[in-house]
């Protein structure tokens, strides 16, 4: 018994310390103290031993068993270690390797336009407000004091989805919907995507951004109107840019304007971009708010004035970057995008 046990423990101790793995060395464990292994078998057999041998024989067996145990311990431990400086190796981090540079997008050059003439009016003291692009003919045309006959009614123009319902053309239909709230003094701004059925050109796209301006109170004038465009403008292009009014006709402005900048790319010099000129194509259009616009929004016009203009949002990131084509803000080409 006990020269089977120095055998059987010389050979266990042999193949569990050449176990080059965890898996290996279960598979000693199981051969040996398994529940069929060759050290579960002996202790089965200590029954069929003389009495006078049986104590000596399981204190045998158990030292032995223990002496496996123990080696097994040690030599997991040993493959643990090993595993884990492997492990540590495979994910070490070499701070001084090249790795490529993985870029986060950044908003598109519209929506940057969008924030900062958003910002620039909020510092004004006005109110940002969003409406629907889906809107009646009620407000698109009819409060604003549009004929009947004008041209931006049809079809040919303008998106209609019913006769009463359209995509909206211009966001000049939130002055309606935020002086129908009657909520006096009014200083607001909205911007947004307005849409009309124009040929896709350098200069024009069937959808495209537009902010609205609208100021109503006692004792409103062009004065007023003019002080803000100044600052409005100065603020977004620089102090160095002079203005240009020339007088226009809107629906529901009266009277009305057009203003048109210095190039900012030039400064007044003369360029590409603006046609060698000096100055910027017409960048807004407004006035003073039509009494009958007024009216149409129960709002007394003996005793309230106001001022109103839209502007192009996408007009004034092509002017101010000095792009030519408008249809680069919306090709999503990566070179062009990647350089604002």
């Amino acid at each position: 018994m006990e020269e089977n046990l120095k055998d059987i423990l010389s050979k266990a101790e042999y193949e569990i310390d050449s176990a080059l793995s965890l898996d290996e060395l279960e598979k000693v464990r199981v051969t040996y103290l398994g529940k069929k292994g060759k050290i579960t078998d002996l202790k089965k057999n200590i029954s069929k031993l003389p009495n006078d041998e049986k104590p000596m024989a399981g204190k045998l067996i158990n030292e032995t068993s223990k002496k496996i145990e123990k080696s097994l311990s040690k030599k997991i431990d040993v493959l643990n270690k090993e595993i884990l400086e492997a492990k540590i190796k495979e994910e070490k981090i070499d701070v001084t390797a090249h790795f490529d540079k993985n870029e986060s997008g950044h908003l598109a050059l519209i929506n940057q336009t969008l924030e900062e003439l958003e910002s620039i009016f909020q510092n004004m003291g006005f109110d940002v407000v969003e409406g629907p692009e889906i809107d009646t003919v009620k407000n698109v045309f009819d409060d604003l004091n549009s004929p009947a006959d004008h041209p931006a009614r049809s079809k040919s123009d303008t998106f209609y989805i019913t006769d009463d319902i359209l995509l909206r053309p211009h966001t000049s239909s939130m002055q309606i919907r935020v002086m129908n709230k009657g909520k006096l003094p009014i200083k607001m701004v909205s911007a947004g995507r307005v849409f009309r059925n124009d040929e896709v050109d350098a200069t024009h796209s069937p959808m495209f951004h537009q902010l609205e301006c609208l100021v109503v109170d006692e004792g409103v004038s062009m004065a007023n109107l003019k002080a803000t465009l100044e600052t409005f403008i100065k603020e977004m292009f620089g102090d160095d840019i002079k203005l240009r009014y020339r007088p226009h006709h809107f629906p529901f402005t009266e009277p009305s304007l057009e203003v048109d900048a210095t190039c900012p790319v030039c400064r007044g010099e003369g360029c590409k971009a603006c046609g060698n000129t000096g100055w910027s194509m017409e960048l807004l259009g407004g006035g003073m708010v039509h009494p009958k616009v007024l009216e149409a929004c129960g709002i007394d016009s003996e005793k309230y004035t106001g001022f109103a203009f839209g502007l192009g949002v996408d007009r004034i990131a092509m002017v101010k970057y000095g792009i030519d084509d408008i249809r680069l803000l919306y090709d999503n080409d990566k070179r062009f995008l990647e350089q604002f």
